[in-house]
């Protein structure tokens, strides 16, 4: 950041003119010391705020590439009371988490792996999620030094990926430090694809299985074998067709009529899988439900999404002012349609190969098109129209019986949209079943009791809809595999199963 330099021409509150005619000077947010930082070759990137499994995938699959990455473990309370004890006050839950949770590590290192503060502030990185936005998504990179600086790592690194660039990142600060090729986005994206596919099955199943933790353990069993297939470079179609014979082990019960509960919000509550939601998922699961997750690749998705409207506005614009339409443009429209075509043809291959059949790839034209009369889609803030646009969805295609919107508390886009928007939607809508939540850290008794009471509703519904069918008395094998997977009207797993027999 370069100074900038004024002349202070007004006094202070105090009267006080001494300062008139002096040179003042921007602040500058860089460490007291010069610091000396190992070669990009030798740093080692710190990452986490993806789900577990991703956040282990991702770490695997870049060290097949040379890059030294290292997971985070998963953020807990204790990560909360640390950033809260070095945060600025007022901050929302993915700060104290994010930046508590890191804290917790640099001090391990120091403490348990007697690494100095020095040593650690040279050698460490963590890369995170940045961006402008309408709330203080905006500054958790400055709090986030803030914090590591009072915990004694001044001039720790943090580095980020803009949320709102897409794939088109070139920070040279990050340039410096990744290496940020074709290869290594690549890599990453098949990493956070796959995590995906595997977490989606995994809510799918749990919720039906006959032994508790088999599907936990299945699913660790398959993220061992990945990691070990990108280490290796062994074909990873191949590898997920192996999963899909280790899950295919597991014993379930599919005709049991549970709950659907459709959850998405702000981006990091939505997903995290620990206490910075009171470990909501899992939650649900205890109480009788099944849950739709919101999978990254639904905020990969609309990230490419934005980056085509973008361009088709300037695209626009330069035909109504007569302007040629420049290379550089005609370009980014074709990496974007390659990144598109990219993704979904991943995604499908490795969905197949390892089982998940029944899932959408979410069709961003048509959410937008759900949403654009609620909710202007110019708006980038939080998840955008997406919110809207779930829910709606939701509705009036019968897919949940249940719709949690969960974001930090005082979350300003998120809030604005669930606490505002969603009211006319669920007034234009009255079957809706649909609950706004916060989460503060604490608090967890209440955040608990209002769930409960909107499961309570869901509950009947499924329950209803699936004694309204007739169950047959023979029940074929494949129903209780997890490969079977029909498509139809009903909301409910099972009521779905009942509904293919054509009983």
């Amino acid at each position: 950041m370069s100074a900038a330099c004024s002349t202070v021409k007004m006094s202070d509150k105090n009267g006080d003119l001494s300062f008139i005619g002096q040179t003042a000077t921007q602040w500058h947010d860089a460490p007291k010391e010069t610091i000396t930082y190992v070669p990009k070759s030798e740093t080692i990137m710190l990452v986490g705020g993806l789900t577990i499994l991703q956040d282990k995938l991702i770490e695997s699959a870049l060290a097949s590439i040379g890059e030294n990455f290292v997971a985070l473990p998963n953020p807990n309370f204790e990560s909360f009371q640390t950033g809260k004890a070095f945060g600025n006050r007022g901050q929302c839950n993915p700060t104290y988490f994010t930046v508590g949770n890191l804290v917790n590590y640099l001090q391990k290192l120091r403490d348990e792996q007697g690494l100095s503060e020095k040593e650690i502030v040279s050698k460490y990185v963590f890369l995170t999620a940045g961006g402008c936005g309408p709330c203080r998504f905006g500054m958790y990179i400055t709090e986030y030094k803030k914090a590591l600086r009072d915990a004694g790592f001044d001039g720790f690194r943090i580095t980020s990926f803009e949320h709102d660039k897409g794939i088109f990142q070139g920070d040279d600060e990050m340039e410096q430090i990744l290496n940020l090729s074709p290869k290594f986005f690549v890599t990453l994206v098949k990493a956070i694809i796959i995590g995906d596919i595997i977490n989606l099955l995994g809510y799918k199943m749990r919720p039906y299985e006959v032994k508790t933790g088999s599907v936990d353990k299945a699913m660790e069993s398959c993220r061992l074998l990945i990691s070990k297939a990108f280490e290796e470079k062994r074909n990873l179609t191949k590898t997920l067709w192996n999963c899909r014979k280790i899950l295919a082990n597991v014993k379930l019960n599919r005709l049991q009529p549970k709950a659907k509960v459709l959850v998405m919000g702000e981006f990091w509550a939505a997903m995290t899988e620990g206490d910075g939601n009171y470990n909501l998922h899992r939650f649900l699961e205890s109480e009788g439900a099944e849950c739709i997750p919101q999978p990254v690749m639904n905020r990969l998705m609309l990230s490419i999404w934005e980056a085509e409207r973008k361009l088709l506005k300037k695209e626009t614009l330069e035909v109504e002012t007569d302007k040629k339409v420049d290379f550089s443009t005609v370009k980014s429209r074709v990496l974007i349609k390659l990144a598109k075509v990219a993704v979904k043809t991943h995604f499908g291959i490795y969905a197949k190969a390892i089982g998940l059949h029944d899932y959408e790839i979410p069709n961003m034209e048509k959410l937008a098109a759900l949403s654009e009369e609620y909710y202007t889609l110019d708006c980038e803030g939080g998840e955008g129209h997406l919110e809207v646009a779930h829910l709606i969805e939701s509705v009036k295609d019968n897919l949940s019986h249940l719709t949690i919107s969960v974001k930090p508390f005082g979350c300003m886009p998120s809030s604005a949209v669930s606490d505002g928007v969603q009211s006319l939607v669920t007034n234009r809508f009255p079957s809706a079943n649909f609950l706004s939540v916060e989460t503060s850290g604490e608090g967890a008794a209440n955040f608990y009791s209002r769930v409960q009471m909107a499961l309570f509703k869901a509950k009947q519904s499924a329950k209803e809809e699936f004694e309204a069918l007739t169950i047959p008395e023979e029940i074929p094998q494949k129903v209780h595999n997890y490969l079977y997977q029909p498509h139809n009207a009903k909301a409910g797993s099972a009521a779905k199963l009942v509904e293919s027999l054509g009983v």
